[in-house]
């Protein structure tokens, strides 16, 4: 039980640094990814495909 909470957790943290990472190389094309729940989430738990479908979402919708 615990050890599933802290897999959660670090899976959290390491989305939240993907995006953080991505928005410092992405600032100067103008083509940052708000920092929410929902992206952490999506980043975290389905990694870097979910990364390239945002990016790909904001690139067509905006």
């Amino acid at each position: 039980m615990l050890k599933s909470i802290f897999l959660l957790l670090r899976k959290f943290i390491l989305g939240a640094f993907i995006l953080y990472g991505y928005n410092l190389l992405a600032v100067s094309f103008n083509m940052m990814i708000p920092i929410n729940l929902i992206t952490i989430c999506l980043v975290g738990f389905l990694g870097l495909p979910a990364l390239f479908s945002l990016v790909l979402l904001l690139v067509l919708v905006f």
